[in-house]
């Protein structure tokens, strides 16, 4: 898919869970329970020793039991795993910070690149290196009230907070009322019982906020 339609993607589904695990198939059990509770976009994220094999395999998975699913691969810290984890088949990247170089590495492979931006300078900078989508992080410490200051500063960006986003439909509300274009939710939305993954909960916490974001 080009740039712009994942841009569409997302904001058609506009919730994309972020997940790790070291085991491969508590990595599928989560990615289906999501993608049965209506998720079509989806953020593996980089973040341990299996994260690209793990990655890897998820891809080929999706590829055969949910190939309308967009998957792509976060935490992304310098254009040397841009670029090992895009030979993998990482349909778009997400990043924590903004690097200028990521941005030439998404723009060679006319991927789409969501870098993290916690200042008004930060997105500015994401903006004059051809971004037109960032991820408020820590979205909990930037909060609603930090995005509809700044948002009349930078009219044509697109905004995905993430870190804090609850499973709760005035937080999912408020942050879609202040105008963002999606969210991203980690632990919150993987409900464990006895150390281990609801996956039931799962679908239907991804269920829950698709439909309050949609409202």
């Amino acid at each position: 898919m080009q740039k712009e339609e994942i841009i569409q993607k997302i904001e058609a589904y506009p919730v994309i869970p972020v997940f790790y695990h070291d085991d491969l198939e508590t990595c599928k059990q989560v990615l289906k329970a999501c993608y049965n509770g209506g998720i079509r976009v989806f953020e593996f994220v980089n973040r341990g020793p299996q994260a690209e094999p793990n990655f890897k395999a998820l891809y080929e998975y999706k590829q055969q039991e949910m190939p309308d699913l967009t998957l792509g691969i976060g935490t992304i810290m310098d254009t040397d795993a841009a670029e090992r984890f895009l030979a993998l088949g990482a349909e778009f990247l997400v990043s924590p910070i903004f690097i200028a170089s990521i941005a030439k590495v998404a723009e060679a492979n006319h991927c789409l690149w969501i870098p993290g931006c916690m200042t008004p300078t930060e997105i500015a900078n994401a903006m004059f290196a051809g971004c037109n989508f960032v991820k408020l992080f820590p979205g909990e410490t930037l909060g609603t009230g930090f995005l509809k200051g700044i948002k009349p500063l930078f009219p044509s960006m697109k905004f995905m907070p993430t870190g804090g986003v609850d499973v709760a439909e005035d937080n999912i509300k408020s942050w879609f009322a202040a105008g963002v274009s999606s969210v991203g939710m980690g632990s919150k939305l993987f409900k464990q019982q006895d150390g281990q993954y609801n996956l039931t909960d799962i679908a239907a916490n991804c269920e829950k906020v698709l439909a309050w974001a949609k409202a």
